[in-house]
């Protein structure tokens, strides 16, 4: 039986570690969604935070490379694309995968409650790593965001997930939206992106999509970013791994449509949306969403519209 660990508050971040805070003094904006800090962190070599009973919620969110959670319930491994929701009051130690800590450095950092704003405002205070200080080749390098979300009803729901590794979570717009927040100068832009940050994080913890909708989720994504492809059904059921008639039935529950019917429903949303924003010919449209032949693609479009491309596009541009 495996002693219980013992966790302590610690920061022993290593010079090769880069972080970018966000906190109500550059991004006051962060109020409004009970966000006390937050950042964006690229770390390699040595990196280990521990807390005891912190008082709000945390989040971690693995960009690239991994890491691991400990917490009294077990120890976590967070891979690219994983999230982990660490409820208030619960202890923790986050590491970087492979973080030996036997190899500590003498000067490791063990705080106080008390100390703990000191400690941050050193690390706030730190420089980049010189030129002779850069990483090892061999070194792990490990990108996350995290957030402190305070103990509130708005994030009660935290207390309640089941499982707190979430895997396959697509958070990119996140993490994008943190980074414009923590560059952003104007406080207008800023608050432009709060509403995108809220929406990410409402759909934390929310119940986990079964695998078949993940994949058919990310199969559409990819068919999205290739409209102008020429999409069959071999091609998607090759893509995900499918057979045909399991495809079928799960386009079928899933959307309402069959997997080729969906295909050109994607293509006829993204023709809408550049008939209205854009004053390309509607051949080149048609190219652009995977009609070679612009009479095909006006023929497909009326019986999705009721009415073709060049009368959709009048009618918008008079409205």
């Amino acid at each position: 039986m495996h002693a219980q660990r013992t966790f302590r508050d610690i920061v022993n971040i290593g010079p090769h570690c880069l972080e970018r805070f966000i906190d109500s003094t550059n991004a006051p904006e962060i109020k409004a969604l009970d966000i006390e800090l937050a950042g964006c962190s690229n770390l390699s070599g040595t990196y280990q935070v521990g807390r005891v009973t912190p008082p709000n919620h945390t989040l971690f969110y693995s960009l690239n490379g991994s890491g691991k959670i400990l917490t009294p319930s077990g120890e976590y491994a967070l891979p690219a694309s994983s999230v982990i929701i660490l409820p208030a009051h619960q202890s923790f130690e986050v590491q970087i995968d492979q973080f030996d800590e036997t190899s500590a450095t003498p000067d490791a950092t063990e705080v106080t409650k008390s100390e703990a704003s000191e400690v941050q405002d050193k690390i706030n205070a730190g420089k980049a790593p010189r030129a002779d200080q850069a990483p090892r080749a061999d070194q792990e390098q490990w990108d996350i965001i995290w957030l402190n979300l305070s103990d509130c009803p708005r994030w009660q729901h935290f207390f309640d997930v089941a499982h707190p590794v979430q895997h396959d979570i697509e958070l990119a717009g996140l993490h994008h939206a943190m980074e414009l927040l923590y560059l952003e100068t104007n406080s207008q832009h800023r608050q432009a992106v709060i509403p995108i940050i809220q929406q990410y994080l409402q759909h934390i913890a929310t119940p986990v999509k079964s695998t078949h909708q993940v994949r058919l989720s990310a199969l559409f994504a990819a068919v999205e970013k290739q409209l102008q492809f020429n999409w069959d059904i071999d091609a998607l059921v090759d893509k995900v791994h499918y057979s045909a008639p399991h495809l079928h039935r799960l386009c079928l529950a899933q959307f309402g449509r069959s997997p080729m019917q969906h295909v050109i429903y994607l293509r006829m949303v993204r023709a809408k949306n550049l008939l209205i924003s854009t004053q390309w010919p509607i051949a080149y449209i048609a190219n652009y969403v995977g009609y070679s032949n612009v009479f095909t693609f006006s023929k497909r479009f009326k019986k999705s519209q009721g009415m073709p491309p060049s009368e959709f596009r009048q009618r918008q541009s008079s409205n």
